[in-house]
């Protein structure tokens, strides 16, 4: 680090569990972000802004007016565009140090599987079922941790699964429910909510990438903004799991 990034950076090197090694990680690390809406969006910033060198921003959507009430990483002036690249324009105001890789589309296949054996931490923002099966198999094989998370209304979780051999996988807690998925356009969602569930993400992530602190493995945290109340599950891996079971 010169002196400018030391400077750019002191606030986090000040904490004794990230220090300047800790920041230098960081700055060495690969980010996979599945996903540039609600979630995705301060999930982004965040880990854009704390000096994760490399973020892959993967999304097939475009800006549409009804996202801007929650996804904080675009504008007025990008709708109609697509959120990897609005969001890319966003991280390179914010840190042009961040080097920013965007994917238009959707990452399946090999392709998924490539991109996930090149991060060192995977964060699904994604919003329905069959994306985050996928990304939890490739995650699975190809041993790396994955930070989920999921909101909708006034509530929202998050865990962090595969962060090491004995840890649960996604599948383990959710089984093959894939039918019980819902969706912000059909049932709402407040703004802040996602922010909330993103940033404890991008926390995840960075403890993750850090190698500090207790991540949320084996735990699923669940968030009730009405109430303003958060409570922890303990998740036990399934040794019948077809993903990651015996």
């Amino acid at each position: 680090m010169n002196d400018e990034e030391l400077l750019q950076y002191s606030r986090q090197i000040m904490l004794p569990q990230i220090d300047l090694e800790g920041q230098q990680r960081l700055l060495d690390s690969r980010a996979l972000i599945i996903g540039l809406g609600g979630l995705g969006a301060p999930v982004a910033l965040y880990l854009a802004a704390a000096g994760v060198g490399e973020l892959v921003l993967v999304d097939f959507d475009e800006v549409d007016l009804t996202n801007l009430q929650r996804q904080i990483v675009h504008s007025h002036e990008a709708i109609g565009t697509p959120k990897v690249h609005s969001a890319q324009q966003t991280l390179n105001r914010i840190n042009p140090r961040c080097r920013t890789l965007p994917v238009h589309g959707r990452l399946e296949g090999e392709a998924l599987e490539e991109a996930v054996a090149e991060a060192d931490v995977v964060l699904d923002c994604s919003d329905n079922f069959v994306t985050r099966y996928a990304i939890n198999h490739a995650c699975v094989r190809q041993g790396k941790p994955l930070v989920s998370g999921s909101a909708i209304r006034w509530e929202g979780q998050v865990a962090v699964f595969n962060d090491h051999p004995e840890a649960p996988c996604y599948h383990c807690l959710y089984g093959d429910s894939g039918e019980l998925d819902a969706s912000c356009a059909a049932n709402g969602v407040l703004a802040p909510v996602v922010g909330i569930i993103g940033s404890i993400q991008a926390t995840e992530a960075i403890k993750l990438l850090v190698g500090t602190g207790e991540p949320l493995s084996g735990r699923l945290l669940l968030l009730d903004a009405l109430t303003m109340e958060l409570r922890t599950l303990k998740l036990r891996p399934d040794p019948g799991c077809p993903v990651c079971g015996d």
